[in-house]
């Protein structure tokens, strides 16, 4: 996981991974880590020995999940574990993901199908959060847990500072909105089911009166989570 050798010199630089590198903040001594990083499925046929980011994504997901836990810890040295958990589960969900590989720009240097690109998918949350959580592990394998922690506690500087207290459980919030406004309860429906058996995407609609919430996410529970969450947005202050 070290970087090159100080007297091995670095062949010319491939404008992708330079541009990759900008926006993740470290130079990288393997070369076809950022690319598979950002490489979605769409696009890993043809590539050579270039595969799709979802390998290095279900690493990235983990070191994400350390990582933050460990800032966390740190920055709430007073909270247990309820409050720390329901912070965390925020800041790695798929919303915030999303929102931050966007203010990043990954979506510019993402690789995609050319029919894929013309249906949206780099503008898809699900999408960008995978993204994300690829580079993470790129970042981990090349070069361990610093370069991580340096890039989340840039990346992440924004959301975590607008936690002035432990959020709730969308599902949570939203049922107690229900019951105090509406006096019923949320109705969960999942209504699409898309890709692949081992990479399935779950788009489930809440419906709330006469207000709904759609999520898309790689599992029912966190579809649901994820309409919760957009409902939630779209409520009237």
């Amino acid at each position: 996981m070290a970087g090159p050798h100080p007297l091995v010199p670095r062949l010319e630089a491939d404008p992708l991974n330079a541009t990759i590198e900008s926006i993740l903040g470290h130079t990288f001594a393997q070369p076809d880590l950022p690319k598979e990083a950002m490489t979605h499925r769409s696009a890993a046929i043809g590539k050579g020995s270039i595969g799709s980011n979802e390998r290095l994504e279900f690493i990235g997901d983990r070191v994400l999940g350390l990582i933050m836990a460990e800032w966390l810890a740190e920055r709430f040295p007073q909270e247990q574990e309820g409050a720390l958990g329901r912070r965390l589960a925020h800041l790695v969900s798929q919303p915030v993901l999303a929102t931050v590989a966007e203010e990043i720009g990954l979506s510019m240097v993402l690789s995609v199908s050319s029919g894929e690109a013309k249906a949206g998918v780099k503008q898809r949350a699900t999408v960008l959060a995978d993204a994300l959580e690829a580079a993470l592990g790129a970042l981990y394998l090349d070069g361990g847990l610093p370069p991580a922690r340096a890039f989340i506690r840039r990346a992440w500087a924004r959301p975590i500072a607008e936690q002035a207290e432990p959020p709730k459980d969308p599902k949570s919030a939203l049922q107690e909105w229900a019951h105090k406004r509406m006096r019923s309860v949320p109705s969960y429906a999942v209504t699409n089911r898309a890709g692949p058996p081992h990479a399935p995407e779950f788009q489930v609609t809440v419906t709330v009166g006469d207000f709904t919430g759609v999520g898309v996410a790689g599992s029912k529970q966190a579809a649901e989570k994820a309409a919760a969450a957009a409902l939630l947005a779209g409520l009237p202050s």
